[in-house]
Parts: structure tokens; sequence; C-alpha cells
């Protein structure tokens, strides 16, 4: 009888249920334990129904502030933008049930791929053996949601379990006035007033679509800024638009508590200042999912925050146990997770890999306008970690920008004093997260400014503005090296 390798893999997000594919594909039993669907948060209630419902903010955003620049006229009664009332509304009910509509659905095309592909699917919560038998294989047990329980054995395991709202003791959400992003898609009317409490990429974006879909925003900032953790540079950009459109930012303002007060809520800052609204979003990070699992047990290292600590094949520290995405604490992005899950897999199975490579990953921030980055950064030019040239364009100068009424936002980048390699950018920009793909290119190549400045761009079009940056950067390499 062939030997068939038995792969378990707790959790179906991104690095869950890419794991499956490629696993079955190189000819593994794979079972994929779960307990709320395939596609994880990212699918049912994070990445996809907040880019759904960030769409409808854009269509918002994007009508309010140019269709008269543009010289579209309102053939009906809408007053004009100067007034109070605005130009368009929105049915929240209606989005948020197309939200749902279109997470599930996306869940159910991620089931039917994996099954196709030849993977098992179990509902379930699951955990690890602490020990391995005779032949390197651990247990997992599969707890369903009646109490019922079923072991499988696996010559490996991958850990793909994702994060959860991270709650602060003196603001926990009710799912009705008090929210964390999990619950907002059970909202059937706009908030009045809405509360944002963090300032990191899902408070600002909420915020930004909470705003564009009528709510008065403020946004609780503990921070000097908003989005502390991206290029300063389009922080600034992304700041000034938001209270150029009338958001409330309430910097170096840290939450101490939220609390029901009848049909509103009040937020205690630490200063002992309160401010009220109609409902409040806690959106101040995640926690991983790594309790109750035996990890511990099984000798999986984990940091002080629960996170899963791996190497660049996603090793954990025990043998046969392997993890991906969120878990892990490496970046909180989709793609990511996706990446270390597969790479597991071609690992243990023995087929060709190459280790995560964290520089060639690019991220985005879907606020209005997007913030794109890819490889390095500015703080690590700051902070000496690399020696780079930068150079940042306005698209206040871009042709097609100024077609569109766009104002706001830029593209930067990064590259060696000596060589002219591209080891990074930043597209601050609508819809930046189809502009920084050739970025992440070069980056991922190594390709040149003046490569990418020969390059044949469309004209007009806003990725042209990628290429000009790339050319005044080679002339200013030509110009050091003079």
């Amino acid at each position: 009888m062939e030997y068939v390798t038995r792969i378990v893999i707790i959790g179906g997000g991104p690095g869950g249920y890419e794991a499956a594919l490629v696993a079955a594909q190189l000819g593994a039993e794979v079972t994929v334990v779960d307990c709320d669907g395939l596609g994880g948060a990212s699918v049912l209630t994070d990445c996809v129904p907040s880019k759904t419902l960030i769409a409808t903010a854009e269509v918002m955003t994007g009508f309010d502030s140019s269709h008269e620049e543009l010289g579209i006229i309102v053939a009906d009664d809408t007053p004009h933008i100067e007034q109070a009332a605005r130009v368009v509304g929105v049915d929240l009910g209606k989005v948020n049930r197309r939200v749902k509509r279109l997470a599930l659905a996306q869940s159910h095309d991620i089931t039917a791929s994996v099954t196709r592909a030849g993977a098992k699917v179990m509902r379930g919560r699951g955990s690890v053996g602490a020990t391995q038998g005779p032949d390197g294989s651990r247990k997992v047990t599969v707890t369903a949601a009646d109490g019922t329980s079923r072991e499988l054995t696996a010559d490996a395991v991958l850990v793909a379990t994702g994060g959860t709202p991270r709650e602060l003791a003196d603001a926990l959400p009710d799912g009705e006035r008090i929210l964390n992003w999990k619950q907002v898609y059970d909202l059937e009317e706009t908030p009045e007033e809405l509360i944002v409490v963090g300032s990191g990429v899902t408070g600002a974006e909420f915020a930004g679509a909470y705003q564009a879909l009528g709510s008065k925003v403020t946004l609780v900032s503990s921070r000097d800024r908003v989005l502390p953790g991206e290029d300063p540079d389009a922080a600034a950009v992304l700041e000034d638009v938001f209270r150029r459109r009338g958001m409330n930012v309430m910097a170096r303002s840290r939450a101490a508590s939220a609390k029901r007060a009848g049909d509103r809520v009040e937020v205690t800052l630490a200063d002992g200042r309160t401010i009220t609204g109609s409902h409040c979003l806690m959106a101040v990070g995640a926690i991983p999912n790594t309790t109750g699992m035996g990890l511990e047990e099984a000798g999986v290292r984990l940091t002080e925050s629960g996170h899963i600590v791996t190497d660049r094949v996603s090793r954990t520290s025990a043998p046969g146990i392997y993890a991906a995405g969120d878990v892990t604490g490496v970046f909180a992005l989709a793609s990511v997770a996706a990446m270390q899950g597969r790479i597991a897999m071609y690992h243990f199975l023995g087929d060709a890999v190459a280790p995560l490579n964290l520089k060639a990953v690019s991220g985005n921030v879907f606020t209005d306008p997007e913030i794109a980055t890819v490889g390095y950064q500015q703080a690590d030019v700051d902070e000496g970690r690399i020696e780079a040239l930068v150079m940042k364009l306005p698209l206040l100068r871009n042709p097609r920008a100024k077609m569109q009424g766009i104002r706001d936002g830029f593209v930067k980048l990064f590259c060696r004093p000596g060589t002219g390699i591209v080891v990074g950018g930043v597209v601050v920009a609508p819809r930046a997260s189809e502009l920084i793909h050739p970025i992440s290119i070069a980056v991922d190549n190594n390709l040149t400014v003046e490569q990418i400045a020969n390059a044949f761009t469309v004209y007009p079009s806003l990725s042209g503005s990628i290429a000009e940056v790339a050319r005044q950067l080679h002339g200013r390499k030509a110009d050091s090296e003079a």
C-alpha cells in the first residue's frame, strides 16, 4: 500500500485554505478543521466585508468631492454640496446585506475549490496532542459545536486560526451601540455620530468609510497622528483629508472606557475628558487565537502576546507543527498568510520552496485615498537600516489626476545610491492597491530606476507618475555620482 502523508490544517482562513490547495495538489491527504466557514475572518468578518463596505463609501466620496468640478449636474431637487444636506445618501441596511451576501458567496466558492481539490472539511475546533507517536505523527482532537469530538492523526499540523478583536475591560462591545469590527455589519441605519477608538489601519479605514457614508465621525488616536505605522508623508495626507472632510481627529487621546448612556455612548479619555456619540467602534487591535489548543503543551513557543513563533518556512518550535497567518504576528495581511501556508506545505512535503521574504510584501490601507507600500520605507532610511535615495512626486502634477479631480496623493520611490536598484515605494492615490504592483515587481526583481523610467506608460495615466518619479530619481542618482 502506498504511503500517503496526512495533513491536518486548523483554521480555514487564507493561510489554511491556500495550504490545503497546495497540499492536496502535492498528493497529501488533507483535512481542514474550521468552526466558522472557509475564508476565515478575512472573508467573513474582516477583509472582504470591510472592503465591500468601503467600495460604497468610495463612490459616495468620489461623487461628493468632484461632481461640481467635473461639471456633473444633479437633475432633481438635491441641494448643492455647499448646503447642509448631502447630494447622495445611503441605505446602510441594504449595503450591509450586500456585504454579508458577498462574504458568504466567497466562502462558499473557497469551500468548493478546497473540496474539489480533494481536501476534506470538518466543522469544529481543533486542539493538538502533546506528544508525537513513534512514527512522528500527532493526534488532533476536533470538537464540534454540540460537544462531540473526533480524533485525527496527522503527520503534520498547520495552525492558521487567525485573530479576534482585542477588547478593553472597560469598553466591552454590546453589539448595538458599542461595536467591534465584526459587529458593524449588523447595523441597519448609518450611525449619526460615530466615535472610532484606534487610529491604526482598521480604525482609519472604518472612520473614513463611515464619514463618507454620512456619519459625523470622531477618531480617537492615542498617538501623534493617524496610521502611526505607515509612511509619515502618507499619514499626513490622509489626516489632512480627514480633517478637511469634517472629521474630528483627536490626537494624543487615549480612551479609558466606553459605556452606554441610554441611546448614547460615552467615551472617557485617560485625561478625564469625555466625548459622546450615538455609536462607538472599538478598533484597538487583535489578539491571536492560540488559547485552549494545547500548543504550549506540544512544545510550540508563544510570545508574550500569544503569537506563535515561526521561522521563514513557517515551522514552529515543535516538530511537525507549522503556523501561518495572523496567529504568527508577522504581517496581518491575507497575502502573507496565504504565502506562509503555501510555504509550510511546500517545505513539509519536500517541494521546492523559497523562504518568506517580507521585503517583497506589498500592503494597502483602504482609505480614500488609499495608501500602498512595498519594501523598505521612510523609517528604514531615517533610522539607518538602509542607505537609499528618496524621491516623492505629488499627484497634482499628473494630467490624469487633474482630469479626474484628484487633488491628494503622491508617488514615492526608494533606490540604492550606487546601483539605482529600487528597494521600496509608497503610493497614495485612488486605487493605490493597483498602482503599487509595478513597484512590487521592481522590488522583487531588483529592477533599477532607469529600467522603470525607460518603460512605456500610457498617457495620460496615474501610472505615468511612477515612471516620472523614477526618471527624477535616476537623474538625482546621476548627479550624486558626478
